[in-house]
């Protein structure tokens, strides 16, 4: 299988890539950075924001396309609402790109969709489209949206992945993005203070080999036609508050973690636990590992991995 994936040099990109390498398959990424972590990957850099169009080798052909690409931090696209426009140029592009080669596209949406929902179980059908809690969330929507639209006017077949706090290997670049587990993780282990901003967050944290099978059993199906034209929670289907995480991290580095507890800041989600029925009876995805073991190996790897630069 020949699979393109965007935003290639990222946490789920680099690994997803390497998963399917592993069996056989041949991956392109494009990223508008090298990848620090591997140079297994053939990387094309380019900026899907600041392009009029994907123009790649044309004796190159795909049989799908994984969009990841994206400005992540929900915090950081409220202090700057450009990273979440850029989202949405950048899918567009891709978009453009599958329309005009009949190309599958696997598109990496967020549990951001469902907004501050304040119950146990948030199923697809669930997410509310008309309030977005802050600019990440609305470039998530508005992806959604388009995805549908070039589906339904332009026969495109696709899959939608609503990812949630994916967490583990290729996460600890924390000069270029702070991610939650690996600044935590780091922070207790050199023995800095801790701010923890929301001691009401539920969360559902999944680690990275999970999202991969899952996301891995999602292109099969949708290049071989099986799973088509669906949104599916990709997630571990637990929750656990940032207060667990502080917890289960310390204990496992042995140390005694210094932890403020700050209110949430503006436009985070306070609490999301993912339905995972869909994924299990679509895709026969069934999560492996808890935050409990994931956290453990989380800082196993993070003590003995760093970026290549």
């Amino acid at each position: 299988m020949n699979v393109l994936i965007t935003g290639s040099s990222g946490q789920i990109g680099t690994n997803l890539a390497i998963a399917l390498l592993e069996r056989g398959d041949r991956v392109v990424g494009i990223d508008k950075r090298d990848n620090t972590w591997t140079r297994r990957i053939d990387t094309v850099r380019l900026d899907l924001a600041r392009t009029a169009s994907i123009d790649l080798p044309r004796n190159q052909s795909f049989d799908v396309v994984v969009h990841l690409a994206a400005n992540a931090k929900v915090f950081a696209l409220v202090e700057n609402p450009q990273g979440a426009m850029d989202n949405i140029l950048m899918l567009f592009n891709v978009l453009e790109f599958c329309r005009r080669g009949r190309i599958p596209i696997v598109f990496a949406s967020s549990r951001e969709v469902y907004g501050d929902i304040h119950r146990h179980v948030t199923q697809e059908e669930a997410a509310d489209f008309v309030v977005a809690e802050s600019p990440y969330s609305a470039s998530k929507i508005a992806g959604e949206a388009l995805v549908y639209s070039y589906a339904q006017c332009y026969e495109l077949p696709f899959l939608v992945f609503r990812y949630s706090n994916v967490y583990g290997r290729y996460d600890n670049d924390l000069a270029r993005m702070e991610r939650v587990i690996p600044l935590f993780i780091e922070r207790i282990e050199s023995g800095q203070p801790l701010v923890v901003y929301g001691r009401e967050k539920v969360l559902d944290f999944t680690y990275v080999d999970d999202c991969v099978v899952g996301t891995v059993a999602g292109i099969d199906a949708l290049v071989q036609r099986r799973v088509v034209g669906q949104t599916i929670n990709l997630a571990q289907g637990q929750g656990n508050s940032l207060v667990d995480v502080v917890n289960i991290a310390a204990l496992a580095l042995g140390k005694n973690p210094q932890v403020t507890y700050e209110p949430s800041r503006s436009g985070e989600v306070t609490r999301y636990v993912a339905d995972i029925g869909k994924a299990r009876n679509l895709l026969g995805y069934e999560p492996r590992v808890p935050l409990t073991s994931g956290l453990v190996k989380a800082i196993e790897w993070s003590r003995s991995f760093r970026p290549t630069s």
